[in-house]
């Protein structure tokens, strides 16, 4: 599969239990997605970790619930966090270019949002780190979580993958076995519910929505485990250890 793969990692992969960065967490991905555009794709990341990052710097022991203490997270947090990535990637010859958005950017600056991005992406040198502008956003001009930020990403490059990277291999069904492949969303909803972990927003319900989103619009989701990121390779063709989300309109030989 070569094109546009927007991949998408949550808190919970980029943060200990105390909220702080995981280095060695954020080594293993940069290196993973450096040997991902090395073989030709153009990724496209969307990184959640700004307010986990910025929470120890104001001595909170979980995810602020206030919106003045969440929105100060994001703009310590973002900071080390953007700050690690340029660092890392500086590794690999990569520069990482930072897009902070919002909810209007992402429907009265569509075109916009487009352009830069694509123009960003002629160069096979430069990743492109999405993060929706917590430290400003209010509640009317918020996407919603990273999941559904990285869901229209994909529909604005008509993007051929999305990855959502997170802490479980996948989708498991009610006896706790991954869920390999999915075509119809509607037959699995009944398996989430609606939980995530102290320092982050989206759980498994914010995946399906998003994963809903995006096969709608004709892009294929994997929902696979950020702390292997090592096997993005493999993803990358589908493969790996994961729960595979076909496009709406896919069909393969055979299908009626």
């Amino acid at each position: 599969m070569s094109g546009f793969i927007v991949i998408k990692v949550g808190t919970g992969v980029l943060t200990r239990e105390n909220g702080t960065l995981d280095g060695a967490s954020l080594v293993r991905l940069v290196t993973a997605v450096s040997a991902l555009q090395a073989d030709g794709h153009s990724c496209v990341l969307v990184s959640s970790g700004a307010v986990g990052a910025g929470v120890s710097a104001l001595g909170l022991q979980s995810y602020p619930d206030d919106v003045e203490t969440r929105q100060a997270a994001a703009a310590i947090g973002q900071a080390r966090l953007m700050q690690r990535y340029e660092t890392l990637f500086s590794q690999f010859d990569l520069t990482a270019a930072q897009l902070l958005l919002t909810g209007t950017d992402l429907f009265d600056n569509r075109d916009r949002v487009t352009a830069t991005l694509r123009r960003l992406l002629r160069h096979d040198s430069i990743i492109p780190i999405i993060n929706e502008n917590d430290s400003v956003a209010i509640e009317e001009l918020r996407v919603g979580d990273n999941d559904m930020l990285s869901a229209k990403v994909a529909e604005l490059l008509g993007a051929e993958q999305l990855i959502l990277f997170t802490t479980v291999d996948g989708l498991l069904d009610a006896n706790g076995t991954l869920i390999d492949e999915v075509r119809n969303i509607s037959e699995v909803a009944g398996l989430v519910r609606d939980e995530s972990g102290k320092f982050s927003i989206g759980g498994m319900v914010s995946k399906l929505q998003a994963v809903d989103y995006a096969t709608k619009n004709g892009t294929q989701v994997l929902i696979a485990n950020g702390r292997h990121p090592e096997q993005l390779p493999a993803l990358s063709t589908g493969q790996g250890t994961r729960t595979r989300f076909w496009p709406l309109d896919h069909t393969t030989p055979g299908d009626p």
